[in-house]
């Protein structure tokens, strides 16, 4: 797009690629966009695992399709590798820190990569201990815990939130957008 309109028509665009998708196919975009003194930030969504098609392993996890464990790539010892200096990974529940790094990093006039790391909650053997309840009376009906798109949360007709106990995974990113106490964890059972 940069080189079609022109550097002023893609500032502060963000690219956005699974880990999966990246491995695939995202690692030549990446080196044409360097090649080419490219600009943008490019945001790799790495769950550790191919999620749009049933899990499947690929180079980035450590695992083969056959289940065998090998070394795992490093996405940022591949990106540095191509001479991209500009790599941040950031821990994908903590919003906070990731708003910041994406209003930084879209400010920049270079290339840029920010990986966002944490496996898939649906990922064989990942479990959470806690499941996550709403606290109605707490609600401010504001709808900040809705933002992630989990399905597990409902709005109800009277604006507060309802959390379907058997959907909820207990990740927590809800409760963690909440800022009235209006949903908590507790222990799974």
């Amino acid at each position: 797009m940069e080189k079609a309109k022109g550097h002023d028509y893609i500032k502060n665009w963000v690219a956005v690629i699974g880990d999966s998708t990246f491995m695939h196919t995202g690692i030549n975009s990446l080196l044409n966009m360097f090649y080419n003194q490219s600009h943008g930030t490019v945001v790799i969504l790495d769950n550790r695992t191919t999620g749009m098609t049933g899990h499947q392993d690929h180079a980035g996890t450590g695992k083969t399709l056959m289940g065998e464990v090998v070394p795992a790539v490093n996405f940022t010892k591949l990106i540095k590798g191509m001479g991209i200096d500009n790599v941040t990974t950031v821990n994908s529940f903590d919003i906070v820190t990731l708003e910041k790094v994406l209003r930084e990093e879209t400010k920049k006039d270079e290339l840029s990569v920010i990986i966002c790391q944490y496996p898939c909650a649906l990922l064989k053997g990942q479990t959470f201990p806690y499941k996550c309840v709403a606290i109605p009376e707490k609600c401010k009906h504001c709808g900040a815990c809705l933002k992630p798109g989990c399905p597990a949360l409902t709005k109800q007709e009277d604006g507060t939130i309802r959390i379907d106990a058997t959907m909820c995974n207990g990740c927590g990113l809800c409760m963690s957008q909440c800022h009235f106490g209006a949903i908590e964890k507790v222990e799974a059972k």
